[in-house]
């Protein structure tokens, strides 16, 4: 039996420890066939970005026509650059009707730099939102979705049932960022889940990709919404325990 195929759709990150780049790899790893739609290219290294390129709308919508010979089980969807992209994607999603979507809603890089402007974050919110299965916002993005601030375990609850009407299936704020023992906010089935564990030493990048990554090839597995999100997080953990240096920061360790 073939291994099931999941779609990336993102921005290009010549380093690799974040953007579609590390998608790829994330996948691979997770043993189900990669492929992909390039929906934007960036220059970026530990400290930020130093340039980004939008793809033409045209260039995205053919790279989705071509997906129609894969069978594809599932789709991450990652950075986008502009409204162009974000509603060309939306289209390219919208041919593939039964097929659970993983959205990660990035806005910014890590080290700084902005990925994503205000009208790709508004058509983000009314183009995308209400396709995702899985929503996957930090405290940075849903607060950027939803114009206001979300800081705390309440505004995360908030923040959580908002999304969650906009359209959105399921929503996991993440709430890595705050002090104290981390915890997730899952908003699923109408029910709000708290996900707690223990703050492991150490920091890495790219944990944004990789969770929704890995969600959505436990989706394509045929894993329910909660299991395939458990999954995810499961694998941050993991990858946190055994980060490595790369390139001035801490990454996933590719070899087992």
């Amino acid at each position: 039996m073939s291994a099931p195929v999941v779609a990336t759709i993102g921005t290009t990150h010549p380093l690799g420890f974040a953007g579609l780049t590390h998608a790829l790899l994330v996948l691979a790893a997770e043993g189900v066939r990669p492929v992909c739609v390039v929906a934007g290219v960036s220059a970026q290294d530990a400290a930020g970005v130093l340039a980004r390129a939008d793809v033409a709308a045209s260039a995205i919508e053919a790279q989705f026509a071509a997906l129609h010979a894969a069978g594809v089980g599932a789709f991450h969807v990652g950075a986008l650059l502009s409204a162009d992209a974000v509603r060309a994607v939306a289209r390219g999603v919208r041919g593939f009707p039964g097929v659970p979507v993983v959205v990660d809603p990035v806005a910014a890089a890590t080290g700084g730099g902005v990925l994503a402007d205000a009208p790709a974050r508004a058509a983000l919110r009314a183009e995308l939102v209400p396709l995702a299965d899985v929503l996957t916002p930090n405290l940075d993005e849903a607060g950027s979705l939803l114009d206001r601030p979300v800081t705390d375990l309440a505004s995360m609850r908030e923040a959580a049932r908002a999304l969650h009407a906009l359209g959105a299936r399921a929503v996991l704020v993440k709430g890595g960022h705050l002090a104290g023992e981390p915890v997730d906010v899952l908003a699923v089935d109408g029910a709000l889940r708290e996900l707690h564990a223990a703050r492991l030493p150490g920091t890495l990048r790219g944990t944004g990709d990789l969770l929704a990554a890995a969600t959505a090839a436990a989706l394509a597995r045929g894993a329910c919404v909660r299991d395939a999100v458990e999954h995810g997080r499961a694998q941050v953990r993991a990858a946190l325990a055994r980060a490595e240096p790369f390139a001035g920061t801490f990454v996933r360790r590719l070899a087992p």
